[in-house]
This record gives structure tokens, sequence and C-alpha cells, in this order.
């Protein structure tokens, strides 16, 4: 059974650090493609960072370049999401995502992605 489970949301004050843990079980994440996306309250689900299966690309949403970053381990089949100077409107339930692609491009729109981990909330308040 494919599965990503996710780890790592949580409170954290404004300008605070979380770092999100997504690990795949059942297939290797070498040649998946990887997204990471978020969902505030009343608004619509929208894509934070990709990673292309090659791993050779990587894109950000324009609201947190310079603050998230994901990387991968692929010894413990596990990607990340860390991210510091954490802000308010940050606050939201993070999803990672997951499809079968060795490619370069990076994904950032939810239609191509197969694999979905539960979801984990983030909150960030003082």
């Amino acid at each position: 059974q494919l599965q990503l489970v996710e780890s790592g949301g949580g409170l954290v004050q404004p300008g605070g650090s979380l770092r999100r843990s997504c690990a795949a079980s059942g297939f290797s994440l070498d040649s998946y493609a990887i997204g990471w996306f978020r969902q505030a309250p009343g608004k619509v689900r929208e894509g934070v960072s990709c990673l292309s299966g090659s791993g050779e690309s990587t894109d950000y949403a324009d609201s947190v370049k310079g603050r998230f970053t994901i990387s991968t381990d692929n010894a413990k089949n596990t990607v990340f999401l860390q991210m510091n100077s954490l802000k308010p409107e940050d606050t939201a339930i993070y999803y990672c995502a997951a499809f079968a692609d060795s490619g370069y491009v990076c994904y950032g729109g939810e239609d191509e992605y197969d694999y979905w981990g539960q979801g984990t909330q983030v909150t960030v308040s003082s």
C-alpha cells in the first residue's frame, strides 16, 4: 500500500520555525515528483513548494520564497519542508503529495498528484 505519512505540525510563534516531514511507504521517492500544499480556513488549497522527480528543480510560492526550503533524505525515503520566519498568514493545514515522474519539471498544481498525506495543522500565533 502506497502511503505518505506526515509529521511535524503544531503551534509556533511568529518568527519561529517548524520542519514538516513526509515519509513514504510502499514506494521509493527517488522517481517521484513531490509537492507541498496548504489550505487556510475559508481559502482554496494552494501550492507551496515542489521538487521535480529528478531532484534537480524546485519552486516556491512567492509568499514563502526565501523562508521555506524543500529537501529530501533518500536514505529515509522522506521529504522535508523547512519553514522559517513563520507568519500568522502561514497558518493552514499542510499536505505533502507525490506522483510518479522522473523528469526535470517541478509541478506546482495539485491535479498531477496521485498520492496525498493526511494533512497536518500548522498554527502561527502569539
